[in-house]
């Protein structure tokens, strides 16, 4: 075997090691001593590849995140309307998270208990993933009639104001449910419920209300 394939080899089964380790555990439980003694890896290979935990956490947070992104990018779930449309984008997430449970875990672990000293890094691993989801929102907000003075730009700040505050409502609840599971679950269920209410608002107008003041 050439060196090269058998660099690739270790460096792919280290990988495979690790997004087991890391999509099964939170940063702080996963353990390199534990991903090598279950894997018979060598921690001196592991060390040669990647120079610590946090090279080794980013680099499997990163393909989780691309691995994401091409897997929608190839699917198709626009519809007549933004609310079908939305549904679709999101069912299509909940079928790849069933399809990569590990991408799921560490998916909701750096949205919910993220490390503190990686948060920035972490941020920066994701933005093509955001901005495919803005995107999206975006071309769906061009083709949906707004309410009078409801610019495109203002949808765009309410919508990322509320992506924020959930995903801070979900890490507080983190500390709460210790199964990521069922964190992920209820998270999923949620979020497009807490859209649509975002998109059409609570309050049902009576007949006779003024619509001005």
């Amino acid at each position: 075997m050439r060196k090269e394939e058998k660099t690739r080899r270790t460096y792919e089964r280290i990988m495979a090691a690790a997004m087991e380790e890391f999509g099964t555990k939170s940063y702080d439980n996963a353990s390199i001593t534990t991903l090598c003694n279950e894997n018979q890896i060598s921690k001196g290979l592991v060390y040669h590849n990647f120079k610590n935990k946090d090279e080794l956490y980013l680099k499997c947070v990163e393909e989780c995140f691309n691995e994401m992104t091409e897997y929608f990018k190839n699917q198709e779930y626009k519809a007549d309307g933004i609310q079908e449309s939305l549904q679709n984008l999101f069912h299509m997430r909940q079928q790849f998270f069933r399809e990569h449970p590990c991408c799921c875990n560490l998916f909701f672990y750096t949205v919910v208990q993220p490390p503190e000293h990686l948060r920035r890094k972490i941020h920066a691993l994701r933005q093509k993933y955001d901005d495919f989801f803005i995107n999206c929102f975006r071309e769906l907000l061009q083709q949906t009639e707004m309410r009078d003075g409801i610019t495109e730009a203002a949808a765009m700040e309410y919508f990322m104001i509320f992506l924020e505050m959930f995903n801070g409502y979900f890490q507080s609840r983190s500390c709460e449910k210790e199964d990521i599971h069922a964190l992920a679950e209820y998270h999923e269920e949620n979020l497009s419920k807490i859209l649509d209410i975002m998109l059409y608002g609570v309050a049902k107008k009576n007949r006779g209300e003024r619509t001005e003041k």
